[in-house]
């Protein structure tokens, strides 16, 4: 398995791209900007995207879908419950004071229990609501099991929840009753920053400590 990831944009957010080397297909989640250096990668390992997901629909996560979706042909998947803020990118970048990024139609809408399947690789889609509503984390099933929490789960923290949508009871509920039923040697990839395991944030993270 490919795994290349990379921290684009303004916010540095983490754009990875997962490929199967045995069939070169990829998926690459969360293009927030600066699509050159994805598109490098994806030249450079051979590799042909079958999918861009959005772990949610925040400007720094999907500011630069519609340049890859260009380049690559592939379609735009999130959840449905991010749409509304996908449809407000505008308002997103005032608010950040940057130009606003161009935006394409949204061809699938994922849900809880999803599967992409890309070569002999599959992601199962886990709705993760309360840093916004339709945030969603990818688990990559198999012998290279991996969680990828979006902004739902960081390392030693978790996700905003003042921004539009957002809900602390929400995320906790999804941390506690979703992300922490993974055994705890789980690589975990968030959104920002480093990477992390469930069972050193299990041990350790002081907000799910204190709640």
């Amino acid at each position: 398995m490919i795994q290349e990831t990379l921290a684009v944009g303004l916010l540095a957010c983490n754009c990875t791209i997962l490929g199967d080397e045995e069939t070169g297909e990829a998926v690459v989640i969360d293009p927030g900007d600066e699509i050159e250096p994805v598109k490098e990668i994806l030249t450079r390992r051979n590799l042909k995207v079958k999918y861009i997901v959005a772990t949610h629909a925040h400007i720094d996560h999907v500011g630069g879908i519609e340049e890859l979706h260009r380049a690559t042909g592939a379609p735009v998947l999130m959840h449905r419950e991010d749409l509304p803020l996908y449809e407000n990118l505008a308002a997103q970048a005032e608010w950040l004071g940057v130009e606003t990024p161009g935006k394409i139609e949204v061809e699938q809408f994922l849900k809880e229990g999803d599967r992409l399947q890309f070569g002999g690789l599959s992601l199962q889609t886990l709705h993760t609501p309360g840093h916004s509503p339709g945030s969603i984390s990818l688990y990559l099933d198999g012998s290279e099991a991996r969680l990828l929490s979006g902004d739902t789960l960081f390392q030693g923290s978790i996700g905003r929840t003042d921004l539009w949508g957002g809900n602390l009871r929400q995320i906790l509920a999804s941390i506690h009753g979703v992300l922490m039923k993974f055994p705890d040697a789980t690589p975990v990839f968030p959104g920002h920053g480093p990477a992390t395991t469930i069972g050193r944030e299990r041990e350790t993270n002081p907000f799910l400590q204190r709640h």
